[in-house]
């Protein structure tokens, strides 16, 4: 069992609230789970408005089909244009 850990920070402009930013991370959330059926949960920055961190966690039993989730996962969200990408850290464990 190999897991991957994406830990992805999310800068949106022209938002003037939590509730839409929410709005954003919610949507966001929604689609990667249902599409790539990964773990995903918003870590850091909960309280700003136009910032979200959100931590995204696979699990596979083969290296390269994992390392080509992960590509196609930062690929999703780069095409969203409701925010850009801002750090992004990248771990893997296991064999």
């Amino acid at each position: 069992m190999i897991i991957g850990v994406l830990r992805v920070g999310m800068v949106m402009h022209g938002i003037d609230s939590l509730k839409g930013k929410r709005s954003i991370v919610k949507g966001v959330k929604g689609r990667l789970q249902s599409r790539f059926n990964v773990s995903v949960a918003e870590i850091e920055d909960h309280d700003r408005k136009n910032h979200a961190v959100l931590g995204i966690a696979v699990v596979a039993t083969d290296g390269v089909f994992l390392d080509q989730q992960l590509d196609a996962i930062l690929a999703f969200m780069r095409n969203d244009g409701r925010f850009y990408l801002g750090q992004i850290e990248r771990e893997t464990f296991g064999a």
